[in-house]
């Protein structure tokens, strides 16, 4: 069944004439089904943490919609938390962490292959999914890349420019550099047992690699990415692996080739043209409609996702939003958008 999983056969390198779909947050507060949940769970991470609920939460989209994959739900935030970092949840604000901004602070930490203890309710979500997703169904693990988990380690929350980060690179760059060597290792040892549980897909999120210029991007978003999936792939031959270098812009380009990615994810900031162009010759591309439309809706959705499908339409594509869904975004619009790539 797995060589007729459509998203499969996308990052395989097959071209479809109807590209496989998902929606980053696709189990998400702007599901009715979702809040319910999550009231149910009582706070974001004691549902993260509960196999049962984050089980139900993820298979929520995969009902209403029918959507080619399913992706754990869980959250980048959570290996910092199992290295020993402490993390909580604002409501309104998002989330906050105890920082790493000198050695004393990055001395805290455990080891990175000590991160299982607290992840292993993840692991059995990702058992639970393996289990009771249609069997047409692929199941995506993810963790965040190195660079964007660094950021909010050091600076205890996000921030509009990750200055915070740049600022301890520039000062302290041992510092820096072994903060980034953990949380690489741990991202390793944590998607392989996603891998291990049943994940047949897993993603590695660089949200804030357009932050990071010239040599920082080479040395800080391809070179941990590229070790990642290369110790993946040593592990298990053949696990598929989907990048998303956020806002890379230029650094897109050969991003299949230097890092060992079966698909690059890419955000709305470059064109699906462009894209087509200069990234999909190298292989599978994710994404890349505007994750506004699922809020404003009408023919600016039709239109815009007809010209994603048009424009990948020569190469492996998987279709999705260029960011994650919002919370405000109108469900309606969602299986409008899934109609009009289903028959465009």
């Amino acid at each position: 069944m797995a060589s007729q999983k459509t998203i499969l056969k996308a990052l395989a390198g097959e071209t479809q004439a109807t590209p496989p779909i998902w929606m980053m947050r696709q189990a998400g507060r702007y599901l009715p089904e979702y809040r319910a949940t999550r009231e149910q769970a009582g706070d974001f991470l004691s549902l993260c943490y509960n196999p049962d609920l984050a089980t139900e939460v993820t298979l929520q989209p995969i009902r209403r919609y029918g959507f080619d994959a399913a992706i754990l739900f869980a959250d980048i935030l959570l290996v910092p938390q199992a290295l020993g970092a402490d993390l909580w949840f604002v409501t309104g604000e998002g989330p906050r962490l105890s920082t790493i901004t000198e050695q004393a602070d990055f001395d805290k930490l455990g080891p990175a292959d000590e991160v299982h203890e607290t992840l292993n309710p993840i692991y059995q979500t990702v058992r639970n999914l393996s289990g009771a997703l249609p069997p047409e169904t692929t199941l995506i693990g993810f963790a965040g890349a190195p660079w964007t988990v660094a950021t909010y380690m050091i600076a205890g929350r996000g921030t509009p420019d990750q200055g915070p980060a740049h600022a301890l690179k520039s000062d302290n760059r041992p510092l820096f550099e072994a903060l980034m060597e953990r949380i690489t290792e741990a991202t390793i040892h944590y998607l392989s047992a996603q891998i291990d549980a049943g994940a047949e897909v897993v993603k590695v999120f660089d949200s804030w690699a357009g932050s990071l210029r010239g040599q920082d991007f080479e040395d800080f978003a391809v070179a941990p990415t590229k070790r990642i999936i290369s110790a993946l792939k040593e592990k298990h031959p053949g696990i598929p692996v989907i990048a998303f270098p956020r806002e890379g812009g230029d650094g897109y380009i050969g991003f299949h080739e230097k890092t060992g990615a079966d698909c690059v994810a890419i955000d709305n900031s470059v064109s699906p043209e462009w894209a087509a162009e200069h990234i999909q010759k190298d292989g599978c591309v994710q994404g890349n409609l505007a994750s506004s439309h699922m809020v404003t809706g009408g023919e600016a959705l039709v239109r815009e996702t007809k010209a994603v499908v048009e424009a990948f339409r020569g190469g492996p594509h998987i279709f999705n939003l260029g960011h994650g869904i919002t919370p405000d975004a109108d469900p309606d619009n969602v299986q409008l958008m899934i109609d009009t790539v289903r028959s465009a």
